[in-house]
């Protein structure tokens, strides 16, 4: 089991401002698994693969669905697009698994898949392909720049809100209406 050596930032949301600039990143919801002096990962689970599920991959790595439901696939960030992670809730890990703040880990190896289709597999869990990672103070920066608004996060939001409602119950959560905020940022 590997742990973050950052953990007061991981296990929180990255929820991009109204005014984020980046398209790839507009209305984004980051769930945040790893934040250092080299840089940040976290996936995206405000928005899913059109037209790909979880037994559809599955199939595709020759591994039989078993008893786990079919789920969407979410659309875990623009690295490494063809790379499978899975977000879940602590109650299974492997080896392999990363733990992300105080309750989630991250499994980026088959074996939680042929765990999820025994059964025996996370009671919580998202599939995502990709993710987003920054370099060195690129992330410090962007925040800086008033693109992203920083939460805390429960499980519900994280793994039963469909993902499409998942950016406006992220402020909704930390009771901030994002039509307020402020899109630019000034220096006094």
């Amino acid at each position: 089991m590997v742990t973050d050596p950052c953990p007061e930032l991981s296990g929180l949301l990255l929820l991009a401002l109204p005014n984020m600039r980046d398209v790839e990143f507009q209305k984004a919801v980051i769930a945040l698994c790893a934040f250092n002096e080299k840089g940040a990962l976290g996936l995206n689970i405000g928005r899913i693969i059109p037209d790909v599920t979880l037994h559809s991959l599955m199939h595709q790595l020759g591994i039989q669905p078993g008893l786990v439901p079919d789920r969407p696939v979410h659309d875990g960030g623009p690295c490494e697009p063809q790379r499978g992670m899975v977000l879940h809730s602590r109650d299974w890990h492997s080896p392999d698994s990363m733990m992300v703040g105080q309750d989630w880990a991250l499994t980026c190896t088959l074996d939680v898949l042929h765990a999820l289709s025994r059964g025996e597999g996370p009671q919580h869990w998202l599939v995502a392909l990709g993710y987003a990672g920054w370099g060195a103070g690129q992330l410090d920066q962007e925040m800086k720049q008033a693109d992203w608004f920083l939460s805390k996060v429960d499980d519900q939001l994280l793994f039963s809100c469909p993902a499409e409602n998942r950016w406006q119950q992220g402020y909704q959560q930390a009771g901030v209406d994002f039509y307020r905020l402020a899109t630019k940022i000034g220096q006094a």
